[in-house]
């Protein structure tokens, strides 16, 4: 996983936890298609279905890739 850069200034980027739909969990950002914002983490282990490939993970962003994207940078699976 790669070190993710925390800007605590920031007012557009922020730590959430989230259920990621992820076929494989080897990926380190993800497109905000497939991520599901949830309230806390307890919700988001509450949502997790690995028949689904839906996990909870704590994620930073939403942030703009290079082509033009908006995407997750994965800090931690929670499972």
């Amino acid at each position: 996983m790669p070190n993710v850069i925390i800007d605590p200034d920031s007012r557009s980027l922020h730590q959430r936890f989230a259920l990621i739909h992820a076929p494989r969990r080897t990926r380190a950002r993800f497109p905000e298609s497939s991520v599901t914002l949830t309230a806390d983490e307890a919700a988001a282990r509450a949502g997790a279905d690995a028949g689904r490939n839906l996990y909870p993970a704590e994620v930073y962003g939403p942030s703009r890739s290079s082509e033009g994207q908006r995407i997750y940078y994965l800090l931690r699976w929670l499972t």
